[in-house]
């Protein structure tokens, strides 16, 4: 942004000065990438060793139509699969309940039994894909029926890679799809993280995700501090609860967004690295190199979209894309220009699917480990960021952790200040964007949508009544009854509620039975 005296700043607010020099290097050496504290990436030859995977994140309607768009990009060159939920089945209602009415489908796919991951699982080896589900509150489930999938297939859990998000504290600060109290909700995560230590030893099992607080409106450094913050949290749940730090840091990832300022976001990736490997060093005595050093997916900036001029979004999606393969990401979702208008085309989506293939095979994406690093903007950016984060979480420590930080309303109210801050500034005209308040059209050229089939929503309630009406009665009742003296009690939730799925309950039923129990949490009362 610019303003009247010529002062420069990021988008998170940062000053930008004409010129960057050998003073404004941080003192110390730059390690190599693959040495801590990893600035420069986790892997010592990063894509030179192994391309970034590129996945392309999916789903709407019924299982059927989205394993249709899951083969169409695989067959175009799409390396891993990225689940996306419809709102019901994040929030653990079944697309037959009241309340999921005229939701089914629309922002995802709906998964309310074992039946619909089989459909939407169809014909896809998982034993030679990465796939990573973008569901949180309900997590352990929709990770437990990819599980019985793979049983089904005859796929070891060992061999199974992926990641499950399961990041609900965020949903209480920017996403809102929550359905029991924090504390309940960091008992399923933990003991989703003790079941696959056992069971799945290879799949990621949880994904801190910044990249929501981002689109909630935070600032880059309010990003890295608060998804940092909810990092410790869930470390110091799982090391209570007996997990080692050196095991469960293995098997973190996080997940960022990749906004428009592209120096900012680079440098913001690299700080990222460098935070995390003192946090589990320092404060959890991690030594093992694979538990400190943080690896991340990153999504373009959804929040960036503009419905007005929406193909001015291919270049911004490019741009985002570019400062995360700089930034050293590990994985990558590229979103479809259309997306501010409705669910990607198909067309859309392979813009945004050829958009990471340039980058990875005609730009030079793959060629060199931080190819930025030295540069004096860019460091100088990296250190200010370590430091404007490192302060938050401070503050966040002092009001007793991310739970507690939470609950006062903390993070809240610091995301609403900078999102306030931000849209103020677009609204007078300071900051621009393009096609917004600045080089805008009368007309935008038409765009062609995706449409949902109306009749999905009636087919994905016809099935489900189909499960119930087939399935043993008394097994199932049986099944729900272990689940709820399991959660009266203090085992390890997910046995049970696996052999729950798999004796045909749904995901509503078993979630009903937790929210008996739990309760629902109330954004009003906290």
């Amino acid at each position: 942004m610019a303003t009247g005296d010529d002062r420069r700043e990021t988008d998170s607010g940062i000053e930008v000065k004409p010129v960057y020099t050998a003073d404004d290097l941080p003192p110390g050496d730059l390690e190599l990438p693959g040495e801590h504290p990893f600035t420069r990436g986790p892997y010592a030859t990063m894509y030179r060793g192994r391309p970034w995977t590129i996945r392309q994140y999916a789903g709407y309607g019924s299982a059927e139509e989205t394993n249709a768009r899951f083969r169409y990009l695989r067959e175009r060159g799409q390396t891993g699969l990225s689940v996306a939920f419809d709102l019901p089945t994040q929030l653990g209602y079944d697309s037959d309940d009241p309340l999921a009415e005229g939701e089914v489908g629309r922002t995802g796919v709906a998964i309310d039994s074992l039946a619909d991951m089989e459909t939407l699982l169809d014909g896809i080896p998982l034993d030679e894909v990465s796939t990573s589900m973008t569901i949180n509150a309900p997590a352990a489930l929709l990770l437990l029926l990819y599980e019985l999938v793979a049983e089904k297939q005859g796929v070891p859990g060992d061999k199974l890679r992926g990641t499950v998000q399961n990041d609900v504290l965020k949903e209480y600060v920017a996403r809102g799809n929550y359905i029991f109290p924090p504390r309940p909700s960091m008992r399923l995560a933990t003991d989703l993280f003790a079941y696959c230590a056992e069971r799945l030893p290879a799949w990621n099992t949880i994904s801190i995700s910044g990249y929501h607080i981002r689109e909630a409106g935070a600032s880059a450094a309010q990003e890295l501090a608060f998804t940092l913050a909810n990092g410790i949290a869930y470390c110091e749940a799982a090391v209570a609860a007996g997990l080692s730090p050196d095991q469960l840091g293995e098997r973190l990832s996080f997940f960022f967004n990749a906004h428009n300022h592209f120096f900012q976001e680079v440098a913001k990736f690299r700080a990222a690295r460098r935070l995390w490997a003192r946090i589990m060093s320092e404060r959890f005595g991690a030594t093992n190199p694979r538990a400190t050093a943080l690896r991340f997916h990153a999504q373009t900036g959804g929040s960036t979209l503009t419905a007005q001029q929406p193909e001015s979004n291919i270049v911004r999606v490019a741009i985002q894309a570019l400062s995360a393969v700089c930034g050293g990401a590990q994985s990558i979702h590229t979103n479809s220009f259309d997306e501010a208008l409705a669910l990607p085309s198909e067309h859309a989506a392979r813009i945004a699917l050829r958009t990471q293939q340039i980058l990875a095979h005609e730009a030079g994406g793959t060629d060199t480990a931080d190819p930025l690093g030295g540069a004096y903007f860019v460091e100088a950016l990296t250190a200010e960021l370590e430091a404007r984060a490192w302060e938050l979480i401070e503050r966040v420590d002092e009001l007793g952790g991310a739970v507690a930080a939470i609950e006062a309303g903390f993070v809240q109210g610091e995301i609403e200040a900078s999102a306030f801050r931000y849209q103020s500034e677009v609204e007078a005209g300071e900051r621009v964007v393009v096609g917004v308040n600045r080089f805008t059209e009368d007309e935008d050229g038409r765009v062609e949508l995706l449409q949902v089939d109306p009749e999905s929503e009636h087919r994905q309630r016809e099935r489900t009544a189909r499960v119930r009406a087939a399935r043993d009665a008394a097994a199932a009742s049986a099944a729900l009854d272990d689940v709820r003296r399991a959660a009266e009690g203090d085992a390890n939730l997910l046995p049970p509620i696996r052999e729950a799925l798999r004796a045909h309950c749904t995901v509503g039923e078993i979630c009903g039975v937790l929210r008996e129990l739990w309760g629902t949490y109330d954004a009003r009362r906290g």
